[in-house]
């Protein structure tokens, strides 16, 4: 991907802006914070609206040394970027490379390691808490929360039965020598201690819980149906499914002289999104859980934890595999429950697309990783009935110079007043450079204009 692609799709995890040079600690915060994550390139030059504004090529050689010095100056342990400029459009832009590092965590020198740390969570640098600091320590090491022995729960307290009949019905046996060598159990000074992937496994951790809702209509206001399921992590992932399934529809079909019964959405890519959001999952996060949330549009899966900081989506959608718990993903693993790394998002999505479902969205939103299963509309309901114009209030005028996806645009910003570019990502389920091609081909034909500017930027009808 070109540097100008890369500026087209916007601010992200791994990228980010600044129309001029930035003071001496936002350099360092960015620098940092891409440091402890998963690496990107600070783009001097380009404004909040993506316009490639360039930057003076006078003294260029000083201010690429001032960048330098700043960096060496203020982070520790230090930090070598690339530092160089590009031409792109005829300006000259700077760019300040920098790559993921492996002597975590890097931090400001002024503050220190427990006030100091930065990380990159969507297009952010955030300050972070203790338990991110601690989890970077971990990645320094090349080991996983999961790995991490629990020595306030006594291993004698816990009832393993969950763990050995999973295993009896998959046809294998468990010991305790197994155990052990699975990173469930470690014995030290003659006495056994389980991992804490034991106990997210047999549901010890209150936040090992998921919630489950049936709204009605597309909306959270009213909801129909709710569950909570706190039990192993085996029990909660059938359970998880078999709500989702009570909550969608079953369809029959003949064949050969033969009746089978399909779900509306492929079995096969529900679960594997939900063995994901169990294995892949932040369990350093205490304070939140999975959500499940069953819609008339779509089937809602929320796990809490971004991706891994070591990868991005374009990574895991290449076929990346980069596991948060290795322990829990490999006991699923040796269970048969997953078949091949990194496959299961290319899996999702090929399953949908047979299905003649639209591609499932999975995005990496702030700190959490959110994936929403199109449901098939129903002909029977309006679903499928386009708002005539004139009910939205499209004059009919109006209405004869727009496409289709125009006139959907413009018929929920009449019967909402607004509109903002992530809202026509949904609404389309199209991609952030072709709704900006949408959006400004309605600017050009005067039926909306824009207001706000920068991520606050949205659209209102043209008076």
């Amino acid at each position: 991907m070109t540097l100008i692609e890369q500026i087209t799709l916007g601010e992200s995890k791994t990228l980010e802006f600044k129309q001029e040079l930035p003071e001496n600690k936002k350099i360092a915060k960015t620098v940092i914070s891409f440091s402890n994550t998963a690496g990107g390139k600070l783009i001097i030059g380009v404004d909040d609206d993506r316009n490639i504004v360039g930057i003076e090529e006078e003294n260029i050689f000083e201010v690429q040394d001032k960048i330098a010095s700043i960096i060496y100056d203020n982070c520790t342990p230090n930090i070598l970027p690339e530092i160089y400029t590009v031409n792109c459009e005829e300006k000259l832009l700077l760019v300040v490379e920098v790559f993921r590092g492996n002597l975590l965590p890097y931090y400001l020198k002024s503050e220190g390691k427990n006030q100091g740390t930065y990380i990159r969570v969507g297009a952010s640098n955030r300050k972070a808490e203790y338990e991110n600091i601690l989890e970077l320590e971990r990645q320094k090491r090349n080991i996983g929360f999961d790995e991490e022995v629990n020595y306030e729960i006594e291993f004698e307290s816990l009832d393993l039965t969950p763990l050995y009949e999973s295993f009896k019905s998959a046809g294998k046996t468990l010991d305790e020598k197994k155990l052990e060598n699975l990173k469930l159990i470690k014995k030290e000074s003659s006495k056994t201690y389980a991992t804490n992937a034991l106990l997210i496994i047999l549901g010890t951790f209150s936040h090992t819980s998921v919630k489950c809702a049936k709204f009605k209509g597309i909306t959270m206001d009213m909801f129909i149906d709710k569950k909570e399921y706190q039990r192993d992590i085996f029990s909660n992932l059938e359970n998880t499914q078999n709500f989702i399934l009570n909550h969608i529809n079953l369809k029959g079909e003949i064949k050969a002289l033969q009746r089978t019964d399909t779900y509306e959405i492929p079995l096969v890519a529900l679960r594997e999104a939900l063995i994901n959001a169990f294995i892949h999952r932040d369990y350093t996060n205490s304070g939140r859980d999975i959500k499940v949330g069953v819609y008339d549009d779509i089937v809602n899966i929320v796990s809490p934890g971004s991706f891994p900081n070591t990868i991005t989506k374009e990574d895991i959608e290449n076929g990346r595999s980069e596991t948060r718990n290795k322990v829990l993903a490999n006991i699923f693993k040796e269970l048969g429950l997953i078949e091949q790394w990194g496959s299961g998002i290319k899996r999702i999505k090929n399953l949908c697309l047979e299905s003649d479902l639209k591609e499932p969205m999975i995005e990496e939103k702030n700190d959490f990783v959110d994936v929403e299963f199109y449901r098939p509309k129903d002909i029977k309901t309006d679903d499928y009935k386009r708002i005539p114009p004139e009910t939205a209030g499209i004059p009919p005028e109006t209405a004869g110079i727009l496409t289709e996806q125009e006139k959907t645009v413009l018929e929920q910003i009449y019967l909402n007043k607004t509109i903002t570019p992530k809202e026509v990502e949904k609404l389309l389920n199209l991609k952030d450079r072709r709704v900006r091609e949408i959006l400004s081909q309605m600017l050009d034909k005067k039926v909306i204009i824009r207001c706000g500017s920068g991520r606050n930027t949205y659209y209102e009808v043209a008076k």
